[in-house]
């Protein structure tokens, strides 16, 4: 059977095609491309309709190859929403997470309803752009969208709405919202009425394996397929990327890399008190009924971003390089400082951080390179050394999954930071859960533990020692000496 993915990213986006044969599971990917922030106005969106478009091209060249797809599936990052109207048209391009209009928002909210009762009833990390926040910002803001919203729909949720013509609310993108809670799976009426946002305004909650629909007439004829069934899988990327690791039993942590590096372990219930509290951690829901307990940290954006301001187009291979001829910890940051998350120069905000730290500043690629790898895997150390703490079992080993993973200095970073075994791959984690989740609708798999069980078989991994405890010690030392949340 094959079956048809789209991974969208917050930087790029991709459709491919997954089959389940007698070797395994086999992928390729079909089309590859950009996704961009608009600018316009002030404000950041997303092109929904340049998203949707790119899916109809994949669709397209699935039909003129010949190729039967049993289904479709739509993973996409998560927060981020579309208004529709009462005529089911889309009233505009949905806000980007990026967009300012959110930075002090969560402490006006936290006036209606405290910040501790907004964690109690969720469980989610605090973060200004989480949807319950631009929410609130639109409704500040008296947006003339939020007004005409008859249905507001998460960014998969949208996309499948847009094959399909069906509404439907995928509990793991829901989950990141800050408006649902982990223990009752549902929207919480008293979040939204603070800011005047009805429960009836979203779809019905569905779980991953649930169709949504087929594809409409419309799309049908466009495209040249018949009437595919579009299944909501785990709609948020990490969702589908947790889905896919390869463990071999419970005592895991992971850390699903990228844009942004997502770091947790998979829990059986919420876990909500006060040190996940203190922590501002996060509890996503996940597939089977587990919850992601996890920490957002700012991953692979701060290169990205400083390799669009260098004029050089350096490659990963001459970073690295230039990298490790740099000294280990001379700079470090904390890559969760508010500094960091939208900054006019990305290199400029890591060097005014070293230097109100009081530290050597770094000004070549290779020392801007070195400072965030080694910032990295002190930051991971960190937030595993809470888990440790909440995790209630032993974590014996760290899978890291996405396409970080690939960066194979930084995995040993990352072993040696954290002082355990470091299992990478698979490297398309996203893409391959989205597929064996719809391979699960399909009856093709009956659990979790066979998919994975599946997974481990059909892909190569790599595994990582700890080495050099002594100097990450040290480097640890240091890096809590200049972590800073307020720059």
């Amino acid at each position: 059977m094959n079956f048809f993915a789209v991974d969208l990213g917050a930087t790029s986006g991709r459709t491919l095609l997954g089959s389940l044969t007698e070797n395994g599971l086999e992928q390729r990917e079909l089309t590859r491309f950009a996704n961009t922030i608009i600018q316009v106005n002030g404000h950041y969106f997303w092109d929904i309709y340049a998203l949707y478009n790119e899916i109809i091209k994949g669709l397209k060249k699935v039909a003129e190859e010949g190729i039967t797809i049993q289904s479709i599936g739509v993973d996409t990052w998560g927060v981020d929403f579309v208004c529709v109207g009462k005529d089911g048209q889309l009233l505009g391009n949905p806000y980007s997470y990026r967009d300012p209009h959110t930075f002090g928002i969560m402490e006006e909210y936290f006036k209606l309803v405290p910040k501790e009762k907004v964690y109690e009833k969720t469980g989610i990390q605090f973060m200004n752009f989480n949807s319950l926040f631009q929410l609130a910002a639109l409704r500040k803001e008296k947006s003339s969208i939020l007004e005409a919203a008859d249905k507001i729909l998460f960014v998969p949720d949208c996309l499948s709405y847009m094959l399909t013509g069906k509404m439907v609310t995928e509990y793991t993108i829901a989950s990141t919202s800050q408006i649902l809670n982990p223990v009752t799976k549902e929207l919480d009426k008293h979040l939204l009425d603070a800011i005047h946002v009805r429960q009836d305004q979203f779809a019905p909650i569905v779980f991953p394996g649930t169709q949504v629909g087929v594809l409409t007439p419309e799309i049908q004829q466009i495209t040249g397929l018949g009437a595919v069934p579009v299944i909501a899988v785990a709609g948020h990327d990490t969702a589908s990327a947790v889905a896919s690791v390869p463990a071999m039993n419970a005592n895991f942590a992971y850390l699903s890399s990228g844009t942004w590096s997502l770091m947790g372990i998979e829990a059986n219930e919420p876990i909500i008190n006060e040190k996940s509290y203190e922590a501002n951690f996060t509890n996503e829901g996940g597939v089977e009924g587990t919850t992601r307990f996890l920490k957002n940290i700012c991953g692979m954006w701060l290169l990205e971003r400083c390799r669009k301001e260098w004029k050089e187009n350096y490659d990963y291979g001459s970073l690295i390089e230039a990298a490790m001829k740099v000294p280990a910890f001379q700079s470090l940051i904390s890559p969760d400082s508010p500094c960091f998350a939208n900054p006019v120069s990305m290199i400029e905000a890591i060097q005014n951080y070293c230097r109100v730290t009081g530290q050597y500043v770094p000004k070549t690629y290779g020392e801007i390179t070195r400072c965030i790898f080694d910032s990295l895997a002190l930051r991971y150390r960190q937030v595993m050394n809470l888990l440790r703490d909440m995790a209630g079992f032993p974590i014996e080993r760290l899978h890291i999954i996405g396409g970080g993973s690939r960066n194979q200095q930084l995995n040993q970073f990352t072993s040696n930071a954290v002082s355990m075994p470091v299992t990478t791959g698979p490297v398309e984690g996203t893409a391959i859960g989205n597929i064996m989740l719809q391979a699960k609708a399909a009856g093709l798999v009956n659990t979790i533990g066979e998919m994975r069980q599946l997974i481990a078989n059909s892909i190569e991994t790599q595994e990582y020692l700890p080495q050099d405890a002594e100097l990450w010690d040290k480097g640890y030392e240091k890096y809590l000496s200049v972590y800073r949340e307020d720059i």
